[in-house]
């Protein structure tokens, strides 16, 4: 049986694919938001790391040298999403998501006095808390933060529909994986028209969509201490 045939009642809430497009949606939008306010990239590290050496092969230090906050935030956030992975366990879906709704907020009030400071390492750090919390989609792994993983499991699933040779469910996971490449770019098309538009608001379209992420995670939890 595929691990994507899972019953709702053994499903985790944070592996839902309501939630984890929710979240694929934030993700694009936050990437968009830093790259035109900052020109860095909040979750893609592997792009801030070709450019800091290819900055600095050409001896641009000063070009270099703003990517490696991001890097280093976002090595911090891993850290600390680990750490409450080991004390909370299955909450710490719901409490690093509060943690990044204020964030988000602090980031957005603080933009216009410290606006490298808030962005290149508060939104990093947020960045990766849910890179490192939500790292499963109905008990497969994926990822929230960028697609490349995405998009080599859709396509792979794809393919192994279409040849025949697929267990039950197989086209049903490729398109939940197209589906979250889909919206993380629709994340990034509105993060970038919105941060043109209304940079000192911008900030508040993630948040809405992380706000219902977190009723989600524990609305489910209430009913079942009821």
């Amino acid at each position: 049986m595929s691990t994507l045939d899972l019953t709702a009642g053994a499903m985790r809430r944070d592996e839902t694919v309501e939630i984890v497009l929710l979240l694929a949606f934030a993700g694009g939008y936050i990437d968009a938001y830093t790259w035109i306010i900052h020109g860095v990239m909040a979750n893609a590290q592997t792009a801030n790391l070709i450019l800091l050496w290819v900055y600095a092969t050409a001896g641009s230090w000063e070009k270099a040298l703003q990517f490696v906050p991001p890097i280093l935030a976002f090595a911090v956030g891993i850290v600390i999403a680990a750490w409450l992975r080991r004390i909370v366990g299955e909450r710490a879906g719901a409490i690093s998501t509060l943690l990044e709704i204020l964030l988000l907020i602090a980031i957005g009030i603080l933009h216009n006095r410290l606006p490298d400071l808030a962005g290149t390492l508060g939104i990093s750090f947020v960045a990766a808390m849910q890179a490192a919390i939500f790292t499963r989609v109905e008990g497969v792994g994926c990822s929230t933060v960028m697609i490349t993983g995405n998009m080599r499991q859709a396509i792979e699933n794809a393919f192994a529909a279409v040849s025949g040779s697929a267990p039950l469910g197989t086209l049903r996971r490729s398109g939940i994986f197209f589906t979250l490449c889909a919206v993380f770019g629709l994340g990034a098309a509105v993060g970038a028209f919105a941060t043109k538009s209304i940079p000192d608001l911008a900030l508040g379209i993630p948040v809405v969509a992380l706000l219902v992420v977190l009723l989600r995670c524990e609305v489910p939890r209430h009913q079942e201490l009821q």
